[in-house]
Order: C-alpha cells, then sequence, then structure tokens
C-alpha cells in the first residue's frame, strides 16, 4: 500500500526562522502485514507544537525529547482509528493516540506506545484529545494546581503572558511576593540560547529588590496525574466551563505551512491539522 509521510526536508539552523519548506511530503510503500504487538492505524489529526521547534536542530538542548533525522519521518502527537490489530489491547475500530505519532496518512505502529481514547469525553471532537483535553491542557492544569500556588478565593491575581519570552516586562508589571511560572517561551526557540534564557541584570534587580521567585515546570515530570487531569478537563468542557478554541488545516501536504503559522502567531487556540475525518464517533 503506497501512502504519503512528511520528512525532515532541511534544518532552518538554531538562530534561523522554520518555514514551510523545511519539510518535504513524500510517498513511501507500507507493509501489507503486521507483526504480533503491531497495529495498523489511518491517522485522523496531528498536532503542530511550539517544542518542535528544537527537534528541527541537530542538538534539541534537552534530554526528553530527540533530535528529528533530515530525510526522516517527522513525528509528534496524533490521533487516528485502529484499522488491524495483532494487539491485545485493540481492536478494529478504537480510536487511539501517541505523543510518538508520525506525520503519515497510514502507518503500523507498536501497540504498546498508543493509549486509547473515549470519543465521549471530547463528545466526539477527538481533535481535543490533542489540545484542551490532551497535553496542553494537562500542561495548564497541572502547572496551576503545582506551580501556581493558586487559593481559591483568595483575592490572587494570575497573568498568563501569551508572549511567554517577554519575562522582563511580566516581572515588571508584578507585585510583591510574585511567583513567576517558566513553561515554554516559543519567542527564544529561534535563538541559540539556554533555556530558560538569561534575564538582563535591571530585571534581576527587580525580582530580587521585589521577592519575585520564578520556577521552571515540566509537566512529564507529573505522569501520575495525567489520567485523573483528563477527567477533570473532559468534565469542565461537558459542564460548559471549559471554553475551547482551535485552529484547523486540512491535509497532510499542508502540516509544514501549519507549523510555520503556528510558530508566528497565526493560530488562535490549539493548531490542528485533520489528515482524514472519521464521521460516525457517538450513537445518535
Amino acid at each position: 500500500m503506497i501512502v504519503q509521510r512528511v520528512v525532515l526536508n532541511s534544518r532552518p539552523g538554531k538562530n534561523g526562522n522554520p518555514v514551510a519548506e523545511n519539510f518535504r511530503v513524500e510517498e513511501v510503500n507500507l507493509p501489507d502485514n503486521i507483526n504480533e504487538g503491531q497495529v495498523q492505524v489511518r491517522t485522523l489529526y496531528l498536532s503542530v507544537d511550539p517544542y518542535m521547534r528544537c527537534r528541527m536542530n541537530e542538538d534539541t538542548g534537552s534530554d526528553y525529547i530527540s533530535p528529528w533525522q533530515l530525510s526522516q519521518v517527522v513525528d509528534g502527537g496524533g490521533i487516528g482509528i485502529v484499522e488491524e490489530s495483532k494487539h491485545t489491547n485493540f481492536t478494529k475500530g478504537d480510536f487511539v493516540t501517541s505523543f510518538y505519532w508520525p506525520w503519515q496518512t497510514k502507518v503500523i505502529l507498536d501497540g504498546n506506545i498508543l493509549e486509547k481514547v473515549d470519543p465521549q469525553l471530547v463528545d466526539g471532537h477527538l481533535s481535543y484529545f490533542l489540545g484542551a483535553i490532551g497535553m496542553p491542557g494537562l500542561t495548564s492544569l497541572i502547572g496551576i494546581q503545582e506551580k501556581g500556588h493558586i487559593t481559591a478565593e483568595s483575592n490572587q491575581t494570575m497573568v498568563v503572558s501569551g508572549a511567554a519570552g517577554a519575562c522582563g516586562s511580566l516581572a515588571g508589571q508584578m507585585n510583591q511576593n510574585s511567583h513567576i511560572i517558566l513553561c515554554g517561551q516559543i519567542s527564544q526557540y529561534n535563538k541559540d540560547v539556554p533555556y530558560p534564557p538569561p534575564l538582563p541584570s535591571a530585571v534581576e534587580a527587580i525580582l530580587k529588590e521585589r521577592n519575585i521567585t520564578r520556577e521552571r515546570f515540566l509537566v512529564l515530570n507529573f505522569k501520575d496525574k495525567f489520567e485523573s487531569g483528563i477527567l477533570q478537563l473532559s468534565q469542565w468542557f461537558k459542564e460548559g466551563k471549559l471554553k475551547i478554541k482551535e485552529t484547523m488545516i486540512n491535509g497532510l501536504e499542508n502540516m509544514g505551512a501549519a507549523f510555520q503559522s503556528m510558530m508566528t502567531g497565526g493560530n488562535i487556540g490549539k493548531q490542528i491539522v485533520c489528515i482524514s475525518e472519521e464521521t460516525s464517533l457517538l450513537p445518535l
């Protein structure tokens, strides 16, 4: 079977801006048979995320994500439907997700990297598992719960910086005894600087003078809270308390364009690419 995939065509360089041409679509032959423990899936939705910019470099600068290789298929968060399974946990028709989903129309995967998802948790909006009811939602929820020091009805002010790299101006607006959670700084990802980037001496002086602390947060350190977090986010969504926005682009051939747009602020909410559609998710 001939399928399409996206490979890394070129690297933008540590100080370069990624463009759609850094990616290339090509055709590849998918084996006719799968082995024990494997699952063949059809890709429904793929995610593009800021952290992927680091994977475009030869060295990601991190010990928990690996670089993409030139002329090899790239991967990230994905959702799909099982077409054939030789893994005990999955059957045909199951909806599954993985953080290591190849950018490919159909793919054969080791079933151990897959996780089954329940469409009813998102009222059939499967792409939400890549956004608000997925890793980004968990990052927001767990980050606030574990690092935000937010107390209900305590009259606290919480500032969310969309331009996360503007740490200096953010710190300068805060009151005494404030706390800054560092989780992603997309404005810095096209620069060859350490993370978190060093602060100007004037900003360091403000932090010290006003007793403002800052702390890094990595959601992967809280995997034990993922299951309960997903259920909580789903409940809030169903109750109308969680408003979900996403920007959708269609077609595997537009993965590069979607990535470039996301890195330059072209999306509102989660940037998703629809690869194929499944219409019958929930009973009428």
